[in-house]
Parts: structure tokens; C-alpha cells; sequence
């Protein structure tokens, strides 16, 4: 009941007035906001205690990893780690920080963010903004996590031209910098997709794809990866990517990145018209993700985890995904125009859905749309 009156409350009252501003200025403020919360014992105790659901039915095992329910904060938010010790009063289940390069990057020239209301969509040109991998481990370097943390890693976005080889030892730079840090993350994400990056550098192809995973593997990481994926390529192409990735030691892919197609049907012409750069968050992305999620578990679900992102506004948008196979997810968007307290929203109605298929975990819910 409070978690349904502060939900509308934020869609009738807080959204109205955030979407009076510029979009980048108020993420700024709310994650500064997060930030500060944080570092205040009782507000997290405060907000625990109205909002987290310690439910048995949503806990899950994962590539050696205990989640005590299956909604994270997607990669592309909390790019510096600045909310790490507020996501867990809110009931995340698990967090991403990043997109972090090798390099630090003030990110692309704005705008670099913008809002399709009619769209349910963001306009995103951000580029793996951050603040270099060094000052984000320095960061993390001694804190605790009440939920597992994982950090997203990808090439430094820079505008001269550079080399495949030369991309590659860029990533691999990173994730040595978080090897050799004491930081208690528990997954690194490899992002390959974000569509947002200068130059013709590209992990797509099986040969390149295949390139950048052997030296990955010959670091002999200790936590688990998952690969964070495209949604406009093939099937046939995404099929390609899938079958260089069970080769290596990869605990499983996210589906997906960012909207390309600017003629997405989901997408309304007149508020794409208004934004020159950049790709396309939310419900542009929900079906494709949706189709991917499908089609990977068909081929490799008993390969591979899935994890699940795109479009998802609501209980019944989650449990979707979790049913065409995809393990946890992760959101963002729907953050944005529905409040957030939507994730407590979903692990508080999870459970009923479970109940109603006849599930007693949700486990046992994964995939069954399609088997």
C-alpha cells in the first residue's frame, strides 16, 4: 500500500517536476542525492524497513553468487560507483557501476541525455562517461556491499584512430586495475555494445570477438563475466557472438544495449526527430531484448546465464522476461518514469505471480514460455 501511494505520488507530482529540467542535471542531483543517503545509517534503515522483501521464492544461486531477488541496477547510472550503499534500502537485488574505461572520459558532447515521454524512452549519448578505472577502484577500494556488486568495463571512448590490438589491451588494462584492487565486487560486465562510441572498432565480428575473449581468458579472472550485448544485429549475427562466447570462460550475456533504429515502431517519429545523436533506452528495446532473451535460452540456456534488460516498466514486463529465460534483470528507464520504488514494487508482486503459475521459486519459473 505505502510502496503504490509513493509510486503515484512520484508519477503525479516528483516526475512532472524533474521533466522540467534538463535530464542530465537532475541524474546528477538524484545520484548526488543516493550518494548522501548512503552515508546516513538510519534513512537506509528507514527506507529498508518499508521497502525490502527478504522473500525465500526470489533468492537464487548464480554463477556462485547469492541474489536475494533478481532486479540490479543496469550499467549506465551509477557510472563512478557513487550509489553502491543506497540500491540495497531500495531492494536491489545487485548493482553494475560503470560503463568504466581504462581512461577517464567527461563523455560525448552534449546533449547526452534526453526524454521520449510518449516513447517511454530515453535518448542516451553518453559514451561511457566515468571517471577512469584508477579513481573508480580507489573508490570501492575497503567499502562493503550488502548486495553483489559488479563492475562494468569497456574501451576507452577516444577520437583518434586506434587499433583492434590496441582496443583490447585497453579493456585488459581495466579489468587489471580491479584484479589488483581489494575491491569486494563479485561479477565484471563486459560491455561490447554501447553504440555510442567514436571510431570503427568492433567486438561483433566471431574473429574479433574471439581475439578480445582469449586474452580475457588468460587473465584467469576470479569473478565471474557476463557480456553486455547488441539487440540490432541478426539472429544469424547474434547466434555468430553467441557461439565464440560458450568457448570461453564466460558466465553468461545481457541482452540487451541500446536501440539503433530510429524508425522502431515503439518509437514516436516527432520526438526522434528532436535529438541528432544518440540511441534509444526502454520500450524501443523491450520486444528485441525480449526475442533475444528467447533465443539465446533455446540455443545455450543450459550454456550460459541470461540476464534480461529493456523495457521494463512493471511486474508483469519483469516476470515476461524471467519466462522466456532470462535468470535476473536489470532496468534503468523504467526508473525514470515510474519511480524508484519500482523495484520494490516488483519483489513485493513477484511472489503472487510465482503463486498463481504454480511456481514455489523463481527458478523454477525460468524459460517455461518456451519450453
Amino acid at each position: 500500500m505505502l510502496i503504490s501511494f509513493y509510486s503515484i505520488f512520484y508519477k503525479i507530482v516528483l516526475k512532472n517536476i524533474f521533466f522540467q529540467f534538463d535530464p542530465e542535471l537532475i541524474h546528477d542531483l538524484i545520484v548526488k542525492i543516493g550518494e548522501t543517503q548512503g552515508k546516513i545509517s538510519f534513512v537506509k534503515k528507514i527506507l529498508k524497513s518499508r521497502l525490502s522483501r527478504d522473500s525465500s521464492q526470489l533468492k537464487q544461486k548464480i554463477a556462485g553468487i547469492e541474489f536475494r531477488n533478481p532486479i540490479g541496477l543496469a550499467a549506465g547510472f551509477d557510472y563512478n560507483g557513487e550509489l553502491t550503499q543506497i540500491l540495497p534500502a531500495l531492494d536491489f537485488g545487485f548493482q553494475t557501476v560503470g560503463t568504466i574505461t581504462n581512461h577517464p572520459y567527461e563523455g560525448n558532447p552534449k546533449p547526452r541525455l534526453g526524454r521520449l515521454p510518449k516513447s517511454r524512452s530515453l535518448m542516451v549519448n553518453k559514451g561511457f562517461k566515468n571517471k577512469g578505472a584508477a579513481w573508480i577502484a580507489r573508490k570501492l577500494a575497503g567499502q562493503t556491499f550488502e548486495i553483489p556488486l559488479g563492475i562494468s568495463i569497456g574501451k576507452t571512448n577516444i577520437k583518434q584512430r586506434e587499433t583492434q590490438k590496441s582496443a583490447i589491451e585497453d579493456i585488459l588494462s581495466s579489468f587489471c586495475t580491479f584484479e589488483d584492487s581489494n575491491i569486494k565486487s563479485s561479477y565484471y560486465e563486459l560491455n561490447v555494445s554501447c553504440p555510442n562510441l567514436f571510431g570503427n572498432i568492433s567486438f561483433y565480428p566471431p574473429k574479433n570477438l574471439s581475439e578480445l575473449l582469449t586474452e580475457v581468458d588468460k587473465l584467469k579472472l576470479k569473478k565471474p563475466v557476463f557480456i553486455k550485448m547488441p539487440i540490432n544485429e541478426t539472429d544469424k549475427q547474434i547466434e555468430d557472438m553467441l557461439d565464440i562466447i560458450v568457448r570461453h570462460k564466460i558466465a553468461g550475456v545481457i541482452f540487451g544495449n541500446l536501440q539503433k533504429d530510429r524508425k522502431d515502431s515503439s518509437l514516436d517519429s516527432s520526438e526522434v526527430a528532436k535529438w541528432k545523436m544518440g540511441n534509444f533506452s526502454g520500450l524501443p528495446t523491450k520486444k528485441r531484448s525480449n526475442e533475444l532473451i528467447s533465443f539465446a535460452y533455446k540455443k545455450y540456456g543450459n550454456k550460459l546465464v541470461i540476464i534480461g534488460c529493456g523495457g521494463i516498466f512493471n511486474t508483469g514486463d519483469a516476470y515476461q522476461k524471467i519466462k522466456l529465460g532470462a535468470s535476473l534483470l536489470q532496468l534503468i528507464t523504467g526508473l525514470i518514469y515510474e519511480g524508484p520504488l519500482l523495484v520494490a514494487k516488483i519483489n513485493s508482486e513477484l511472489p503472487k505471480l510465482l503463486k498463481k503459475d504454480g511456481f514455489k521459486y523463481i527458478s523454477e519459473a525460468i524459460g517455461t514460455d518456451i519450453l
